[in-house]
């Protein structure tokens, strides 16, 4: 029996990782004129950037059914494996309320199946950040017990600070009244977006111009993190990764950082923000009992 630290594909986390730790990642949805696609599966974010900024789709979202969860856990619950899902916000998508769901299905199937779901109350990286770690930690030696504790730990403690290029999509995405949008477009506002405490995307601050944007980014990361230096931060982009290359520069140089966990946003949350997204995500508490197997 192995225990088993699965994710779904709105964590963004970068295929070279996934195929590291052979990472089982179950893909989020997307519709594009009336089409089903999968995140990472049938469709991959540079396809997807393409057709978005082509303008001439209809792209939805829905989040992960109750029966696909099902035939995913079903796989595990076979072969006696336990499983950890580290998921999506339920403050964006309603993926924890329909993994608990298929949860109660296999158990009726397999009692003895043994599975924990947490809701990250994180988005893109910032949850496969956390599952980053915990897949370190697995490989170091620590105990089921103790990556099910830091799993809660790391979510908690995560911290978000996001810019977009434009605000067409949080319009379209009802995040943000198309007025808005159109003043601030003209002004050349950009949105300081973190995810609230219960797991919600929040614009917090606006500021004008990408390269402010992108300080008070970095501000943010200064102000709220703790101990960088002992840190693996995530840093995402949507079309284009030279948008970080400010951010990596200042948190290797000045910040000096541990490491950098570089993701490109796939469809979950690129069909709200636009393909020019720029996201920072680091951890605002350290806890000795799970950095001693993140050295």
């Amino acid at each position: 029996m192995a225990f088993c630290i699965i994710t779904d594909s709105a964590s963004d986390i970068p295929q070279s990782v996934v195929q590291e730790f052979g990472l089982h990642v179950i893909p989020t949805p997307v519709v594009i004129n009336e089409k089903d696609y999968f995140d990472g599966e049938t469709i991959f974010p540079d396809e997807f950037y393409r057709i978005q900024k082509e303008g001439v789709a209809e792209i939805k979202t829905y989040h992960i059914s109750q029966y696909m969860f099902y035939e995913h856990f079903l796989e595990f619950a076979k072969r006696g494996d336990e499983v950890l899902y580290i998921c999506f916000s339920t403050g964006i998508a309603g993926t924890f309320q329909a993994a608990s769901l298929a949860k109660q299905d296999v158990l009726e199937e397999y009692p003895d199946f043994k599975i924990t779901i947490i809701d990250s109350k994180c988005a893109s990286i910032g949850f496969g950040l956390v599952v980053y770690k915990l897949l370190q930690m697995q490989r170091s030696g620590a105990p089921k017990e103790l990556l099910i504790e830091a799993a809660g730990f790391f979510c908690e403690h995560m911290e978000h600070a996001v810019t977009v290029g434009t605000l067409e999509y949080l319009a379209k995405g009802g995040r943000l009244s198309k007025t808005s949008a159109a003043v601030g477009t003209v002004l050349d506002i950009k949105p300081i977006i973190i995810v609230s405490e219960d797991g919600r995307l929040e614009a917090v601050e606006k500021v004008r111009g990408m390269k402010r944007a992108v300080k008070r980014c970095l501000e943010m990361v200064k102000e709220k993190g703790v101990s960088l230096e002992r840190q693996t931060v995530g840093v995402c982009y949507g079309a284009d990764p030279a948008i970080t290359e400010t951010a990596e520069q200042v948190l290797t140089e000045e910040f000096h950082v541990k490491g950098i966990l570089k993701a490109q946003v796939g469809c979950a949350i690129g069909a709200h923000t636009g393909p020019d997204i720029l996201g920072i995500v680091f951890q605002d508490a350290i806890d000795e009992r799970f950095e001693q197997y993140l050295k």
